[in-house]
């Protein structure tokens, strides 16, 4: 059964709008300090992992807009990325057992240069329209965690005070928004709202009943002609459904890049 996540994609992609909005304004108030341009990819080499509601909206938009070979070719650069982006991240897990401190690691992780599957041989993205909000923002100056991040493409000169996006304030927002999802699902995953993953997997997974954990519910019976039985075996005909839940309808609220 196709689930329904209209009503979180549409929240979604508010929250999108809300970055793209904070984008431009950050662009007009710094001049030429932002060179975000058609045919600059820098930060499609950025390694950055995506939220439960981000990872399922660029399937879903992958899935409809692919198809063919055009489709295999792109999940044959995810595979490739996701082989790589596992074993870096096993890299970064060794070196903290080491007693490599945070900051180094984190150090280490921003220089890492890792090609997204979506970037095509013309250096465009294929999947411009909807890239995710990490992608939409980089290029104006960012804080995570108290730490400044600024293109090294850019005209900002690190150290000095500019408009900046709080990172931590929209990711607050995404996870808030993929745990609403998961608790309108009827799932015995109950704390899949907090997971993490690269675009690589995301547009590799099938999230389908299996990976979301559904609950298979009885009592719900089946289309006529679904069996090949007559209408008096119906009354023990066991079959299931999915119960999906209804969805509630500043500086830091939300820029892209045009």
């Amino acid at each position: 059964m196709s689930l329904d996540f209209s009503a979180y994609f549409k929240k979604y992609e508010a929250l999108a709008a809300e970055a793209d909005a904070l984008f431009r304004t950050i662009r007009d108030r710094t001049g030429d300090l932002v060179r975000c341009d058609k045919g600059c990819c820098d930060c499609c080499y950025a390694l950055f992992d995506l939220t439960l509601i981000e990872a399922l909206y660029l399937n879903r938009r992958f899935n409809q807009a692919f198809e063919g070979l055009a489709r295999s070719t792109i999940l044959e650069r995810a595979d490739e990325a996701d082989r790589r982006v596992y074993k870096f991240k096993r890299s970064l897990y060794k070196a903290s057992e080491q007693g490599r401190s945070t900051e180094e690691i984190l150090k280490t992780a921003a220089r890492e240069r890792l090609r997204c599957p979506l970037l095509n041989d013309s250096e465009l993205c294929d999947l411009y329209e909807h890239r995710p909000i990490t992608c939409r923002l980089y290029g104006v100056p960012t804080a995570f965690g108290g730490r400044a991040h600024t293109c090294a493409k850019s005209g900002f000169t690190p150290g000095r005070p500019y408009p900046t996006v709080h990172l931590d304030k929209i990711q607050d927002r995404l996870l808030a928004l993929s745990r609403e999802l998961v608790a309108g699902l009827n799932t015995k995953h109950k704390k899949m709202g907090e997971i993490f993953m690269p675009p690589s997997m995301a547009l590799m997974t099938e999230f389908d009943d299996d990976y979301l954990g559904i609950i298979q519910e009885r009592g719900t019976a089946p289309e006529c002609g679904s069996c090949d039985q007559d209408d008096s075996a119906c009354a023990s005909c066991q079959s299931f459904s999915v119960t999906i839940g209804k969805a509630g309808g500043g500086e830091d609220q939300g820029g892209g890049r045009g």
